[in-house]
């Protein structure tokens, strides 16, 4: 995880590592960060550990009640050919826009969860060794019951000229406070948009963008479906993706777009968005959560149609106006002959 950081008055931001290999920013673990602090390329991982070294799994899940503490544990891998010193840092952990997990910069002052978490400064670690680094974690006694993000980075500094850039690549702690949960979501800014098929004998379709925020405590990703209603009948649309491409933090939000084929531009259209809270990570038994649902209402008036069966009308005006015609003509045809005249006269 790439983020910035500020020297002597300059800013530098640093793109965000989404992946390396199979393994995602999401989960914060076995991420390469590469910097230049001398003449050779600096490469490290960090991922989840025992006192041990790496445990295999993926984040920090870790649930305590106010007043309790417990020690993780992070390991540091360098991966370089030379002996690196690793600044280590903890902080506040957030959801980018697109579901990313990121953290508040280093020379941002933790709030929440990140301020629980004590760890060493630094550590020093040799060409090609691993350090496991242990992690404190300390639950104030009077804590807010509820999920509080957070993660622990290893960082390489580089500095070019007047700028410092600072590499950080960190493990996610799932920090859960044990109390009361409360699983609850809000949807609102529901617009739909009707968007017509170029086939006229086809239906068109919907696309729906609304906001789903997480008004609870704990982490969710919750699971949508979207109905419309005409009076040709109904077609729905249920999300599909994996559960971690929808997580919403405690007082976060997110917005998201679904397309609802199917639907014929007969008048008005009604459309359904329904949330229903999914907890995200460990189970929350004894815990229910009531799905919400919002409505919105459109026109679609059947604009191809009605251009076909103007084409159509037209085309049986012109049959009808040209069978006229030569109707005519033909009786004024037999007229003449029978009265003995020239037929072209």
């Amino acid at each position: 995880m790439l983020t910035k950081s500020r020297t002597r008055g300059a800013l530098v931001l640093s793109p965000v590592l989404r992946a390396l290999g199979a393994t995602l920013l999401v989960a914060m673990v076995a991420l390469v960060a590469f910097a230049t602090p001398s003449q050779a390329d600096v490469t490290w991982s960090v991922v989840p550990a025992d006192a041990n070294g790496p445990d295999g799994r993926r984040v920090i899940d870790v649930e305590l009640a106010g007043g309790q503490q417990t020690t993780e544990h992070i390991a540091v891998i360098n991966r370089s050919t030379q002996q690196v010193d690793f600044a280590i840092d903890a902080n506040d952990g957030y959801l980018t826009s697109k579901g990313y997990f990121d953290m508040r910069p280093s020379d941002v002052k933790p709030v929440d969860g990140g301020a629980w978490i004590e760890i060493p400064d630094k550590v020093t670690i040799a060409a090609g060794a691993t350090a496991v680094v242990p992690v404190k974690v300390s639950i104030p006694q009077n804590a807010t019951p509820g999920d509080h993000p957070a993660g622990v980075t290893a960082s390489v500094d580089t500095v070019s000229g007047q700028v410092r850039v600072q590499n950080r690549v960190g493990v996610r702690l799932n920090i859960r406070v044990s109390g009361a949960y409360v699983a609850k979501v809000a949807v609102s800014d529901v617009k739909a948009h009707y968007t017509w098929s170029w086939n006229p004998f086809a239906a068109g379709s919907v696309e729906v963008t609304y906001t789903v925020a997480n008004v609870g405590n704990v982490r969710l990703a919750p699971d949508s479906r979207i109905l419309t209603s005409t009076f040709a009948g109904e077609s729905g649309w249920d999300d599909t993706s994996d559960a971690k491409a929808r997580e919403i933090m405690p007082g976060g939000s997110r917005t998201f777009t679904a397309h609802v084929t199917g639907a014929w531009p007969i008048g008005v259209i009604n459309t359904t968005v329904m949330a229903i809270p999914s907890p995200a990570g460990q189970p929350l038994p004894g815990v229910t959560a009531e799905r919400v649902s919002i409505d919105t209402s459109i026109w679609a008036l059947p604009w191809p149609q009605l251009a076909v069966l103007a084409l159509l009308v037209l085309l049986v005006l012109a049959l009808r106006i040209t069978g006229a015609r030569r109707r005519k003509r033909i009786e004024k045809l037999i007229l003449l002959n029978s009265q003995g005249k020239p037929l072209g006269a």
